[in-house]
């Protein structure tokens, strides 16, 4: 973690409008536990933000056309090379349930080249990797995920990493701290 104390501190729930509320809701029921994370009640002190935000970063995390474990593969590099502590654990916790091992998690801190991932695995760090450093996927590695995606899943690469690349700048800046029970790096 960046920062030992928030910047912004996430809206307790005491200070919830019915606006808020509405927002958060859905997030309430998802978690099973009924908490909301502390990403959202940080993002609901802009109540219009997160509405829009909800909409895009929903499509990315539960509509996508990308498998699961690709996409939790691709946050998880972005935020790792983002150096977001916060969103590193939320990813981890959600890649083990997309199926990522622990030896896939590793992998994915080092890179593109470590041993182990398969050709397009590899890929899929990479192209992680050049948004990241460029803004821009190289031919080679656009090709090697044209061979197994279709359009609509490479386009879904490029917004996967642009949503976390975003979310992790906000959640560095912003101070959001660990949600209970989560690890960073």
């Amino acid at each position: 973690m960046r920062l030992t104390k928030p910047r912004i501190e996430p809206l307790p729930e005491a200070e919830w409008n019915d606006e808020v509320r509405g927002l958060l809701q859905p997030s309430r029921a998802n978690a099973g536990d009924g908490k909301v994370l502390n990403v959202q009640a940080t993002i609901a002190r802009h109540p219009k933000l997160l509405k829009r935000w909800n909409v895009f970063g929903n499509h990315v995390l539960f509509k996508s056309t990308l498998p699961a474990r690709d996409r939790e593969i691709l946050i998880l590099r972005i935020g790792w090379l983002c150096r977001s502590g916060y969103e590193w654990g939320q990813h981890v916790m959600i890649g083990r349930r997309a199926g990522l091992g622990g030896e896939d998690i590793e992998r994915i801190r080092k890179g593109p080249d470590a041993p182990g991932w398969s050709p397009f695995e590899s890929a899929l760090v990479r192209a992680a990797d050049e948004l990241h450093a460029d803004a821009f996927i190289s031919d080679a590695t656009w090709q090697a995920l044209a061979a197994r995606y279709d359009t609509h899943q490479l386009m879904d690469v490029v917004f996967t990493v642009g949503q976390y690349n975003l979310v992790s700048m906000a959640l560095n800046t912003f101070g959001v701290q660990l949600d209970e029970g989560v690890e960073g790096f």
